[in-house]
């Protein structure tokens, strides 16, 4: 039997012990407005892509789905080319020379001439797609899951499966992609949050928060959600708007203290 001191000291291990801890948060980052563009309020944006000094952007919705070129100073379409009116438009990427587009419900995906829009090549895949990226081998898709599957891209089949992952509870509602600096950057549909995600791992790595952007938007609706994001590698520019948004932001990410 104890003594009674060292039941009294059991007692006080047992209340004041640390608990183990848990998976640490993720970071949250703010943003400062580089610079505003003008940004076409009818384009419901679902893909952006920095390309020679400009954007390639995709847009959505059945009937009104569009691949364009777009000027980055003032917004303007230099060239453009209409999806069938039966296809919702969704996210695209870069990728050995070529530009790749993924549809919602479809599954249909197609590879264009990057500078003409020319259709080149269709391709099939399963389930939804939402976003599109490429890590310089593979191309990352979303279908507004938690996972990601990284595709082929000569042969369109999935050979990874990564499921995102934010303190050990799955990240849903995953959107528009971009590869930056070795991580995945993601919108999730109606957050106003982009994370960054490891692409070996799944966890987010930390967050950048928008909400600031979101408030200006001056959306019409509850549907012009943030989404779209473009990386400029060469002099390390990231571009963001939103579905139907009157400006496109060049921004600076600073992590809160």
């Amino acid at each position: 039997m104890l003594a009674g001191g060292s039941v009294l000291g059991l007692v006080c291990l047992m209340f004041f012990s640390p608990l183990p801890a848990g998976p640490p948060k993720a970071m949250i980052s703010a943003v400062e407005i580089v610079h505003e563009y003008p940004h076409d309020v009818d384009a419901y944006c679902q893909g952006l892509i920095f390309h020679k000094g400009g954007l390639i952007e995709t847009t959505g919705l059945e009937g009104e789905s569009t691949v364009r070129h777009v000027e980055l100073a003032t917004g303007k379409v230099l060239k453009k080319i209409d999806l069938d009116e039966r296809l919702f438009g969704e996210g695209a990427t870069l990728h050995d020379g070529k530009l790749y587009q993924v549809t919602w419900k479809t599954g249909e995906g197609f590879v264009y001439n990057l500078e003409t829009l020319e259709l080149e090549k269709t391709f099939r895949y399963k389930g939804e797609g939402w976003g599109l990226a490429s890590d310089g081998k593979h191309l990352i898709l979303s279908d507004g899951t938690s996972t990601l599957r990284f595709l082929d891209p000569k042969t369109f089949k999935v050979v990874k499966r990564l499921e995102v992952r934010n303190q050990n509870r799955p990240v849903a509602k995953l959107n528009e992609l971009e590869y930056v600096d070795g991580e995945i950057y993601a919108n999730i549909w109606y957050d106003e949050d982009i994370v960054r995600i490891s692409p070996t791992t799944g966890k987010v790595l930390g967050k950048i928060n928008l909400s600031r952007l979101v408030a200006n938007s001056g959306r019409a609706n509850g549907d012009c959600v943030l989404n779209g994001i473009a990386w400029d590698a060469k002099d390390r520019r990231l571009f963001v708007t939103g579905k139907l948004w009157p400006k496109l932001y060049e921004i600076k990410v600073v992590p809160r203290p």
